[in-house]
């Protein structure tokens, strides 16, 4: 197989993302797209990156200006229990050079809706951890790389068979859209972002402010450790949907050809019971 090309240290995909430019005034708009039950290093991870971003010598204002919005303003329940009050509701938030989409619940029509329009004029669209499946569902992503969470590979490729799922990929880059792997993927992600707006110099710089030492976001495939499918037991049993460990005593279990399944939620034994060969098939 061909050697990657290479970038500073590191091997990436043969296709490079461009640059992005900023704009020539005022600061880079990036909307948070939330709900209920939105995962909070998804978003609260990319949200430091992005208003820690600083250049030497540059003292007229942040260069990324944050907010976030949902299809009301009443609060919702990130994390299980913080509450947030989102800034702008889908008729009322300025139009966003970046949208951020974190892992949350099934998103309404009207959540589509706005993705489908914001992501027209916006410079990138970015989706993190299982938010993969809400920017999915807009049919954005048909045709293209991207990647969610190690636990919903098989899930995500079965509900998207048009979107070329890159396991073991960190981050995946596609044109105007991007999405990271699971919860502090995003981090990387958002680096590699303001790498494409600023240089590298600038994004290690916002790396060392954060104290953050990961080296993902130089290696687009630094999640290799999950492109391989982990093979489960009698003693170990895995659930087949998301190859999370369980425990037998106690977990549902469902039948299929003589064989027993454990499952670690009830959400994914009634996945794995629609249609098991799509869990097993290889």
């Amino acid at each position: 197989m061909a050697a990657l090309p290479r970038i500073g240290d590191a091997a990436v995909p043969a296709t490079v993302a461009p640059a992005l430019a900023p704009p020539a005034q005022g600061p880079i708009d990036v909307a948070f797209l939330l709900s209920d039950g939105a995962v909070l290093i998804d978003f609260t991870g990319p949200w430091e990156v992005f208003q820690n971003v600083m250049i030497p010598g540059r003292d007229d204002g942040p260069l990324f200006r944050l907010f976030t919005v949902a299809e009301t303003t009443a609060p919702i329940k990130a994390g299980g229990s913080m509450t947030i009050t989102p800034e702008y509701t889908f008729a009322t938030a300025p139009p966003p050079q970046i949208v951020v989409i974190p892992a949350q619940g099934g998103p309404s029509p009207a959540a589509i809706a706005w993705i489908r329009e914001a992501a027209r004029t916006a410079a990138l669209t970015m989706s993190v951890c299982t938010g993969a499946f809400v920017l999915a569902k807009t049919g954005l992503l048909s045709g293209k790389r991207a990647t969610t969470h190690h636990g919903s590979f098989r899930q995500f490729a079965m509900e998207f068979p048009d979107v070329h799922l890159a396991r073991g990929a960190r981050f995946v880059e596609s044109g105007k859209f991007a999405s990271a792997g699971g919860l502090s993927s995003g981090i990387d992600l958002a680096l590699r972002v303001v790498e494409r707006y600023f240089g590298r110099t600038v994004a290690r710089n916002t790396a060392n402010v954060l104290e953050y030492q990961g080296q993902g976001w130089l290696d687009p495939m630094s999640n290799r450790a999950y492109a391989r499918r982990r093979t489960a037991s009698g003693a170990h049993p895995l659930c087949p949907v998301c190859e999370m460990e369980v425990d037998k005593a106690t977990a549902a279990t469902s039948t299929y050809r003589r064989r027993t399944y454990y499952f670690c939620m009830a959400e994914h034994k009634t996945a794995f019971d629609a249609g098991p060969m799509g869990f097993l098939g290889g």
